[in-house]
């Protein structure tokens, strides 16, 4: 522990709730690596606008890592330092697959696009991802024709949980791995992004090619399946106690929920054991 430099952290379900606010105890322990000389970053499935206010919530001083890894920010002067969106025809073929099955299901598809967030309409479920994220959304008639461009990310989003799986693993099989990246930061979510777009390979990039430092050196906290690659890459890795038990099993560590400051336990119990 006493060569971590970075701390990446998930926004939901490890540092946000379901109050979607983050605990001023989760604040204090992030203020305490940050004065030991750890830089601390997001690492979000959410769009980068979403994201922002969460980095200066926690103070945060790493880009922002946006969109399961395919948009990455920083807040302080804007610039964006990667953008890697999925290719469009790619995406158009993913788009009209989706709206062939939501004939079996209630199913919606959100498309990112210049960190904007388009729907064909807005429902109950959308209504209440649009104001968790705290975000716009711009809804028009057919969304088809703004995939003559590449998008950042497509999300689909059903109630039904087991549809949801059903749809992860159907496309797995229909699409190969260098096609595009399928995952979920939700069990109602199943997200898209370009091939090899992930949080893992961000927080690689960042460590690696922009911070010249190495996997040893990184520490990350999720709670979800977006969070797998990410915790694999991490030197040190932990997975938060409201986490599936895959996800578990492939962290260092498991701490308590998000609803019991899981985060701020993590850190003070490696520093009251001097690791970092």
């Amino acid at each position: 522990m006493e060569q971590i430099k970075l701390l990446f952290l998930d926004i939901d379900g490890t540092i946000a709730p379901d109050s979607n606010q983050v605990t001023s105890a989760v604040k204090q322990a992030v203020g305490k690596l940050q004065s030991r000389g750890i830089k601390v970053g997001l690492a979000t499935g959410r769009m980068y606008c979403s994201a922002v206010r969460f980095h200066r919530d926690i103070g945060a001083d790493l880009p922002i890592i946006a969109y399961n890894g395919a948009w990455i920010q920083h807040p302080e002067d804007e610039q964006i330092i990667a953008h890697r969106p999925l290719n469009n025809s790619i995406a158009l073929k993913l788009f009209n697959y989706l709206k062939s099955r939501s004939t079996d299901s209630p199913l919606e598809i959100h498309i990112y696009f210049n960190d904007e967030l388009y729907v064909d309409k807005v429902t109950p479920k959308t209504d209440s991802y649009i104001e968790r994220s705290g975000i716009t959304v711009n809804v028009v008639e057919d969304l088809a024709p703004l995939l003559s461009q590449s998008p950042t990310k497509l999300l689909a989003l059903s109630p039904d949980a087991m549809m949801i799986k059903e749809l992860l693993e159907d496309l797995s099989a229909l699409h190969r791995e260098q096609d595009l990246y399928l995952t979920q930061s939700n069990p109602i979510y199943l997200e898209a992004t370009a091939s090899n777009v992930h949080k893992g390979n961000a927080i690689k990039f960042l460590t690696e090619e922009i911070l010249d430092l190495s996997s040893a050196n990184v520490m990350a906290i999720g709670d979800n399946f977006n969070d797998a690659t990410m915790l694999q890459y991490a030197g040190l890795s932990v997975a938060m106690g409201n986490a599936p038990d895959d996800i578990k099993n492939i962290a260092d560590y498991t701490t308590t929920s998000v609803d019991d400051n899981g985060v701020a336990y993590i850190i003070e119990m490696l520093l009251s054991q001097n690791s970092c």
